[in-house]
């Protein structure tokens, strides 16, 4: 792949990122306004943050906040030399992996460049956030892995973000494990169709991917073996939690085993702190731990807790489109902001 120098990307202002929708749906976000605790509109259109002064916890908060959104504002994000391709993956579940990778892919695709996830879990939640039809009787991944359908045949755009794009899970995708074990070349299966789907794309004279996010399972199997071998890069999300720290030292042992068996380009390069509560002190204790062991890999940006990062899947969308003006929405944003500056890799 070519390189294409000096293309870049600003991303939006958060009142202009919904203007980036496709036009295909529309916003499905409850009206909160008339709360002050979710929502810094007041009734008669004032912001509440001219409303507090600074010298309150509030008032520092929102101001803090207005400081982050305005280093992000026509910030540029540069394109990667060659596709970048990364698994995002923790074998403890509930520490937010579908949530990352479709959230950062938002970020990123608002921006402009070309976003690809492919969901590799068979509960389909990064299919259903990205708003993308996974009944069982539509061909997905699963069928890309078992059949060897081409990918292009199963990717379907994003009906919220333009240049954001989904390969579906299905059920199915439950006993591919199992299905996997007799066919020949288990572990490569997904790697080979990720690098024939991006040899159509360049024949077909459709723009070249920046990115590809692949959501694993929350597992050590043959799906995720599969989006290891994939994968130049490993993104590991780690919820602000103890128990969260207890599964990353075998995590790492067995990307060291596929390192060394069978896939000598990978590397654990971004690791993002996620449900982070800063009133409480074990949050900021792992916080503290993470960044000592691993100082290069963990992003300066921190995801919150956040209720409307748990709404927003409810409405089939990500926090970008549902409400980009939410801390969740930001704390994504810097991230994705972060990872695209960050030194690329190629793939």
């Amino acid at each position: 792949m070519s390189k294409q120098s000096g293309s870049s990307q600003r991303i939006p202002s958060f009142n202009a990122l919904g203007s980036t929708l496709s036009g295909k749906r529309q916003s499905k976000s409850v009206d909160l306004s008339g709360d002050s605790s979710v929502s810094r509109e007041t009734k008669s259109g004032r912001n509440v943050i001219d409303e507090v002064g600074d010298d309150s916890p509030i008032g520092r908060e929102l101001a803090n906040e207005t400081r982050r959104r305005e280093k992000l504002l026509g910030r540029r994000l540069p394109r990667p030399e060659a596709t970048r391709v990364l698994t995002v993956a923790n074998q403890k579940g509930g520490v937010g992996k579908t949530t990352t990778a479709v959230n950062i892919a938002a970020a990123l695709a608002a921006a402009g460049l070309e976003v690809l996830v492919v969901d590799m879990d068979p509960q389909g939640n990064a299919s259903t956030a990205l708003g993308i039809d996974h009944r069982a009787d539509v061909e997905s991944v699963y069928e890309v892995l078992i059949d060897d359908v081409p990918l292009a045949d199963v990717v379907a755009p994003s009906p919220d973000l333009n240049h954001l794009y989904c390969a579906p899970a299905t059920i199915h995708l439950a006993g591919a494990d199992l299905e996997l074990v007799s066919l020949v070349a288990r572990e490569q299966r997904l790697r080979k169709a990720i690098d024939a789907y991006t040899e159509y794309r360049a024949d077909s004279g459709l723009p070249r991917l920046d990115y590809v996010f692949i959501d694993c399972p929350p597992s050590l199997g043959l799906l995720t073996v599969n989006a290891f071998c994939a994968a130049s890069e490993v993104l590991i999300p780690i919820q602000c939690e103890y128990y969260a720290l207890e599964g990353l030292s075998q995590l790492l042992n067995n990307v060291a085993m596929i390192q060394k068996h069978l896939n000598s380009e990978l590397v654990v390069s971004t690791i993002l702190l996620t449900m982070y509560d800063g009133r409480t002190n074990l949050a900021a204790q792992v916080a503290a731990d993470v960044r000592e062991h691993f100082p290069e890999l963990v992003l300066k940006a921190v995801i919150p807790r956040s209720v409307r990062i748990s709404e927003a899947p409810s409405f089939q969308q990500t926090v970008m489109t549902y409400d980009p003006s939410s801390t969740g929405a930001l704390g994504y944003l810097e991230a994705a902001a972060e990872l695209a500056e960050r030194a690329t890799r190629s793939s």
